[in-house]
C-alpha cells in the first residue's frame, strides 16, 4: 500500500508540473567575455546549472565547432542561417541567486556592423528556439516519467487483482476444507461410538464364552470321573 501511494504521490506531482503553460521570454543581456562585454540575448531556463550548461552546449556545437574555457563556450567560425562567418559567437551559462540562464551573443568589436546586426537578429530566433525546445524536452520527461508511474501503478493493480483472486480462492478452500473436516468428525464420532458399542458387546461376548468354558470343563471333568469309576 505504501509503494502504491508513493506512486500516486509522483503521478500527482507530474500532472501538476505539466498544467502550467510555459512562456519563454528572451531578454537582451550584456555578459563579461575575457574582460570585454560581449552583446546578446539570455533567457531564464527551468533545471540545474549542469543541465542547463550541457543543452547550451550541444546548441554551440551545433554552430560549428565549440571550444569550452573560462566559463564560456566559443564558436570561432560559426555556420548560421546557412552562411559561414570568420567571428565568433560565445554561449555562456550564468547563476545569479536562484534563477539560471542561457546566454548567447557576439563581441559587436569582431564584427562588421552589417554581420552583426543580422547576426543578432538570428541569435535572438535561436535563443527563443533553444528554450522552447528546452521546455518541451522538459515536459516530455515529465510526461514520461507519469507514463512509466501510470504503468506502475496499472501493474500493482493487476498485482493486487490476482492477489484479491488468489486470496479469495484460499478462502473458499479453507472453507470447503474446514465443512469437510467438520463432516469428517461428525463421522468420526459416529464410527466411535458405533466401535465403543462393539468393544462393549464384544467384551461381553467374551465374558460369556469364558462362562460358557468353565462349565464346560466341568462336565468334562464330571464325565472323566465317571469314565474312572466304571470297572
Amino acid at each position: 500500500m505504501f509503494k502504491v501511494r508513493l506512486v500516486f504521490v509522483a503521478i500527482c506531482i507530474s500532472l501538476t508540473s505539466n498544467l502550467y503553460a510555459q512562456t519563454v521570454r528572451v531578454k537582451k543581456e550584456q555578459t563579461r567575455i575575457k574582460n570585454d562585454y560581449a552583446d546578446g540575448f539570455e533567457v531564464d531556463l527551468p533545471g540545474t546549472f549542469e543541465e542547463i550548461d550541457e543543452a547550451l552546449s550541444k546548441l554551440m556545437k551545433t554552430l560549428g565547432k565549440s571550444k569550452a574555457s573560462e566559463g564560456y563556450f566559443t564558436v570561432a567560425e560559426p555556420a548560421v542561417v546557412g552562411r559561414t562567418y570568420t567571428s565568433p559567437i560565445y554561449g555562456s551559462t550564468k547563476q545569479v541567486g536562484n534563477i539560471i540562464s542561457a546566454w548567447i551573443g557576439i563581441k559587436k568589436s569582431e564584427w562588421k556592423d552589417d554581420d552583426a546586426e543580422n547576426i543578432s537578429k538570428a541569435l535572438e530566433g535561436m535563443i527563443y528556439d533553444f528554450a522552447v525546445n528546452y521546455h518541451r524536452n522538459l515536459i516530455q520527461k515529465q510526461i514520461d516519467e507519469s507514463a512509466r508511474a501510470a504503468q506502475a501503478v496499472e501493474r500493482q493493480a493487476q498485482r493486487l487483482t490476482n492477489q484479491n483472486k488468489s486470496l479469495n480462492t484460499k478462502i473458499a478452500n479453507n472453507k470447503q476444507e474446514k465443512i469437510d473436516l467438520e463432516k469428517a468428525l461428525v463421522e468420526n464420532k459416529i464410527e466411535l461410538e458405533a466401535l465403543t458399542k462393539q468393544l462393549e458387546k464384544n467384551k461381553k461376548d467374551q465374558d460369556s464364552v469364558a462362562v460358557a468354558a468353565q462349565q464346560i470343563q466341568k462336565v468334562l471333568e464330571m464325565h472323566r470321573d465317571r469314565q474312572r469309576k466304571v470297572n
